[in-house]
């Protein structure tokens, strides 16, 4: 028996399969174990290991690259690895090369949202850890992922809103359950697949903009936004995600570093939202508010109140330098540093890390074979077309038809790129279809870049571009955005196409002898008023960074094998909303005194160049309300009835559990073209105010064939969904009838109080 086991871990090496972490069972000094044990509770085996680990070997465990504890057969983990849109190397946890020479890029997580897809978000989560798991295996990555980015898209200069599911807290919210729920699997409660995290936390969305960086910035952030925008995403993922690592961010939230707030970290992400896991720095932050913020007198105290404050993990080496001497100096005890690690390594043995051979592990047969399979990129081209936004349609002059129209002048710098597309936080892609590529599949092209990139600084390629557009039967212009211009570290300073483009744009359309689309490559919202409305560019195309297989997305958005369904996560305002709006002000609310408009659909109620859910097909679809109720009652606990009125009623005073409004919504496609259409229920509440003057309630998607007809069951929770925050933070129901609009379907919905008899407790 010992010769075949030898002889298996032989061939397990040779093949490049990963070692055991910990526990391993040719070990005979540690095999036998407490924290060895998989028949122990993970909570006696983890303060088993604790009780082994002396000062010096606990604080070099606090970092991201933690320390191997020889003695104790375990080895050294790397915790950052990176999985935005597919497994990447952006982290030092993950490399490429030999077996696994890249991992599915699926689209940037803008686009994804813009799917309003949630069931395709969870199906990404799953197929990315399928990938992180089997490089895991091979050795290459960790089971630790930094992923995903659920802040809100406040403000539409930030670099990083390519990163987030968009502007709406209920859609982020949303998102961030679902793809957390597929990367870290459902099938064992507290069995990791891979252990996800929600970053980051909180009020983060200024990089660098006009000379204020992240580093330095304090976000002024009222009770009120905080729980009614800012918090909704992190306290989805953590209470209905279930996930297994929340990351505090640089920036300082009412002059306190969120790495070092107590009322922030123990009091609401592990306190009042209860995280089952650890919480984990961005990149330096602790030593980024000693440093850049000045926030303590010396590193010891900055060690000791990020650990006091609930950080378990340090992405860094400060705590791992400074945490020793904070305890010497009486600054922390070292039982504060035992319950970070215990947060940190109980993740560690719900991942299976302190279980023995790899291999035998629940998803230990993943392999090179599970990473790029044609299952996984078709995924990533079905992900691409279903977040592509139709933004204009005129005629209608799409779809384009093979047989009218060739050949086709494919101009723009963006027309046949391969990194562009799949945004940051990305891997290696398995391959690449450009949009040059995806449109020479379905017709002859004349390709001209018109610009040499997407600073366009020169008209020098203008007049080859020009003449292409002269001659084709129809000019597809791919132009807009890319990392140079919006990314970490970058936020825009206005919204218009950068350096020429709108001069190469419109005089291509001009020239143009067929219809000219326009196809914008971006993260963020671009103003293209100017195109919108000139008749001579008769559609525009929202591609985002579209991941791997874009161009092949949107060459059969283009040409009709897929009717488009996609609608925009976020807003695209005008540049003049931009003026005089500084990024670092962060009220939600409009303040009309100080000629501030306001952010986001729920609260900015100006003129835009498209709405946020605007979005249109090759389809026409239309909603009935079926078995929708006119009244509902709220019900009181007796004991709060005089804390009612006919106005409000606190949530916490509601009995909120079963509280649902449900109806159907039958939607109809009138079209002759199948398609997926997304219902999108809005709910204007009573009594104004503070109140947003409307808030998304639910959504779902649907496919109808032509001339069909679906039935869409509607499901919203009055306590979560129907509620407001008043100026105190404190969240309310409205009574009163509360407005909800599907399209131009217009229901109303009085909600009114019930006062039941007291629960005794």
């Amino acid at each position: 028996m010992k010769i075949s086991l030898a002889f298996l871990f032989l061939l397990l090496a040779a093949a490049g399969a990963r070692e055991p972490f910990a526990c391993d069972p040719r070990d005979a000094a540690t095999k036998t174990l407490p924290f060895c044990r998989a028949d122990l509770r993970a909570e006696e085996r983890v303060r088993d290991l604790i009780g082994r680990l002396t000062l010096q070997e606990k604080v070099k465990l606090l970092g991201n690259n933690a320390a191997a504890v020889p003695r104790l057969g375990i080895r050294g983990y790397e915790w950052w690895s990176e999985a935005l849109h597919g497994v990447s190397n952006v982290g030092p946890g993950t490399r490429f090369g030999g077996a696994f020479p890249g991992a599915t890029s699926f689209p940037q997580v803008i686009n994804t949202a813009a799917s309003f897809n949630a069931s395709l978000w969870e199906q990404i989560g799953k197929v990315v850890s399928d990938e992180a798991r089997a490089m895991y295996n091979g050795g290459v990555a960790g089971l630790t992922y930094w992923s995903p980015n659920v802040n809100i898209l406040r403000d539409p200069r930030w670099g990083r809103g390519q990163e987030t599911p968009g502007e709406d807290p209920l859609v982020a919210g949303e998102y961030a359950a679902r793809y957390v729920r597929g990367l870290q699997g459902t099938e064992d409660g507290e069995r990791l697949k891979v252990a996800a995290c929600c970053k980051h936390y909180t009020a983060y969305d200024l990089d660098n903009w006009s000379g204020v960086d992240r580093f330095h910035f304090n976000a002024k952030v009222t009770k009120q936004d905080m729980v009614d925008t800012f918090d909704i995403p992190f306290r989805s993922c953590v209470k209905e995600g279930n996930v297994a690592s929340v990351m505090c961010s640089y920036n300082q939230v009412n002059g306190i570093p969120t790495c070092a707030d107590p009322k922030l970290l123990r009091g609401t992400v592990r306190g009042a939202w209860r995280l089952n896991g650890y919480i984990v720095s961005d990149c330096d932050s602790v030593g980024v508010f000693y440093d850049n913020q000045h926030y303590t007198s010396t590193p010891e105290e900055a060690a000791a109140d990020a650990i006091k404050a609930g950080l378990d993990l340090d992405c860094g080496p400060f705590l791992g330098v400074h945490t020793e001497n904070a305890v010497k100096k009486g600054l922390l005890k070292e039982a504060q540093v035992d319950l970070a690690l215990f947060n940190t390594i109980t993740v560690q043995m719900r991942l299976g890390m302190f279980d023995g051979e790899p291999s035998s592990h629940p998803y230990g047969n993943l392999g090179p074979n599970d990473v790029c399979s044609p299952p996984h990129q078709e995924l990533a081209l079905e992900a691409a077309r279903q977040g592509i936004v139709l933004l204009k349609n005129q005629g209608p002059v799409l779809p384009l038809s093979t047989r009218k129209h060739h050949p086709i002048a494919v101009i723009g710098p963006n027309s046949d790129v391969t990194l562009t597309m799949i945004g940051n936080y990305a891997g290696v892609a398995c391959g690449y279809t450009t949009p040059l590529q995806g449109i020479r599949k379905y017709a002859r092209a004349i390709h001209q870049p018109g610009c040499a990139n997407v600073a366009c600084a020169s008209d020098a390629l203008f007049g080859g571009a020009i003449e292409a557009a002269r001659t084709a039967d129809a000019t597809v212009m791919v132009m807009g955005l890319d990392q140079s211009v919006e990314a970490e570290f970058k936020d825009r300073t206005g919204l218009l196409l950068p350096g020429r483009q709108r001069e190469l744009i419109s005089k291509v359309a001009a020239a143009s002898k067929g219809p000219t689309i326009l196809v914008l490559m971006t993260g963020g919202a671009v103003d293209v008023s100017f195109a919108k409305h000139d008749p001579k560019i008769g559609a525009i195309v929202w591609a985002g960074y579209p991941g791997q297989a874009g161009g092949a997305a949107i060459a059969d958005i283009l040409f009709g094998a897929h009717n488009p369904g996609g609608k925009l996560p976020m807003t695209w305002y005008p540049q003049k909303y931009l003026n005089n709006l500084a990024m670092t002000t962060m009220d939600m609310r409009p303040n009309p005194s100080k000629n501030y408009p306001g952010r986001t659909y729920r609260f900015y109620q100006g003129p835009v160049v498209y709405p946020f859910g605007h979005g249109l097909t090759y389809s026409s679809f239309v909603h009935t309300i079926a078995e929708a109720p006119k009244m509902v009652y709220v019900p009181v606990d007796g004991r709060h009835h005089s804390n009612t009125t006919s106005q409000w009623v606190r949530v916490t005073h509601a009995r909120c559990s079963r509280l649902s409004i449900s109806f159907s919504v039958d939607v109809r496609n009138v079209g002759t073209r199948e398609g997926s259409h997304t219902v999108l229920v809005f709910s204007s509440p009573p009594g104004g105010g503070w109140a947003p003057h409307k808030q998304l309630v639910a959504f779902e998607k649907v496919r109808v064939g032509a001339g069909g007809q679906e039935r869409v069951p509607i499901r919203i929770h009055v306590c979560k969904h129907l509620s407001v925050v008043d100026t105190a933070g404190i969240r309310r129901i409205p009574m009163g009838d509360h407005a909800l609009s599907i399209g131009d379907l217009k229901h109303s919905v009085s909600l009114q109080p019930q006062t039941l008899g007291v629960i005794k407790s």
